[in-house]
């Protein structure tokens, strides 16, 4: 015989039916996430064994393609035994937090090094290159006769630029001086950015020439000081179960999945006039005055010559790679300006005072207005 079921029992199984299928969808998640995981715990920038928009696992692999050896280690007397075997090359890339001495023992390696961006020490471990001043990261052209840049063409270089007796690419951003080289920004070399232009050629040109890379990168180092370690010598993060970082991952996908439920029961968004209208000269004006009160000349200067490089650059009919010669020349072609006053202005020093910076912006309006008209 059967029982019918009250109007206050299927009320509730109504009510708790959409709990009980996001608690379901959470746990399948997690099981599937934690298969997909398999134990891997992240990484960091520029790190050959992470595979996060930052790190550089696929320029790892690709250099195992080619048959290069690829040794990851986070510590200078790993390095250095490495460096006894011969035909390698000594990788610093993420910023490295080590100590004077353990730079020059560093620098004493044998063989190639490649520096990356801004590293403590940078005049020990690359002696003969002098850093510069910063340009931003863009698509830049080599500009030189090095054969990796000749090979690879345009990369998305940029960052810090250098100044030496070597060869110099990419506007300064890539200085080769004896066995060292050294380089602006890495994030040519990330898996974001390692498709693009021919940032996977410069890289495997840059790195693959030895048998074997040693790929240093910084040992785990908390908020407060040196690495705590634990049991066994192993530090606190090495101690936590491989599960944590998902398990966190899957509470929060839980508590999305659950204020998206209650979202929906709300009823539509309201829309509702804003009661005061900003005007976009006003935003201007206002950034303005924090530079002002920052005393940031270097970086108004930076941003006023990016937006007008963005906005010159396709009335000239250039591409986005365009080099700074390039731009010059066309623009000298359309003004009718000396092109050394050009060059000053758009990739000059910064100013020296309020007054110079004024200046620059008035300058820059003209070649703007001068381009537009013809």
């Amino acid at each position: 015989m059967s029982v019918p079921v009250s109007p206050t029992a299927a009320g509730l199984w109504r009510r708790s039916r959409a709990a009980v299928l996001v608690g379901l969808l959470v746990v399948v998640t997690a099981v599937v996430g934690a298969l997909i995981a398999g134990g891997e715990k992240p990484g960091h920038y520029l790190d050959p064994a992470d595979t996060s928009l930052g790190g550089a696992k696929a320029l790892a692999r690709l250099l195992a393609a080619q048959g290069v050896r690829v040794d990851r280690v986070d510590s200078v007397a790993v390095a250095e035994s490495l460096g006894r075997e011969g035909e390698r090359v000594l990788l610093v890339a993420a910023p490295w937090s080590g100590g004077f001495d353990e730079a020059e023992r560093l620098a004493a390696i044998p063989g190639d090094r490649v520096v990356v961006g801004e590293q403590p020490y940078f005049d020990v471990l690359a002696p003969d290159i002098v850093a510069e001043e910063k340009v931003r990261l863009r698509s830049r052209e080599p500009d030189c006769d090095l054969p990796a840049a000749r090979v690879a063409g345009s990369a998305f270089l940029g960052g810090r630029t250098f100044e030496a007796g070597g060869t110099s690419c990419y506007d300064g951003s890539l200085m080769v001086s004896g066995t060292v080289t050294a380089v602006g920004s890495g994030e040519f070399m990330t898996n974001q950015r390692l498709a693009e232009d021919g940032n996977a050629a410069l890289a495997l040109h840059l790195l693959g020439a030895r048998k074997a890379v040693t790929w240093l990168v910084p040992a785990p180092v908390p908020p407060g000081g040196e690495p705590v370690a634990g049991p066994g010598g192993r530090t606190i993060e090495e101690l936590l179960p491989d599960n944590v970082p998902w398990a966190v991952l899957m509470a929060a996908v839980a508590v999305l999945l659950t204020a998206f439920w209650q979202a929906r029961r709300l009823g539509p968004v309201v829309a509702e006039r804003l009661p005061v209208v900003v005007r976009a000269a006003e935003t201007v004006e206002g950034r303005g005055r924090l530079y002002n009160a920052r005393r940031a000349r270097l970086q108004a200067a930076e941003a006023l010559r990016g937006g007008a490089l963005d906005r010159l650059v396709p009335r000239l009919g250039l591409g986005s790679g365009a080099g700074a010669n390039e731009v010059v020349a066309a623009l000298a072609v359309r003004t009718g300006q000396d092109p050394g006053r050009l060059a000053a202005v758009l990739y000059g020093p910064p100013p020296s005072g309020d007054a110079e910076l004024v200046a620059l912006a008035g300058y820059l309006d003209e070649i703007e207005r001068q381009v537009r008209e013809h």
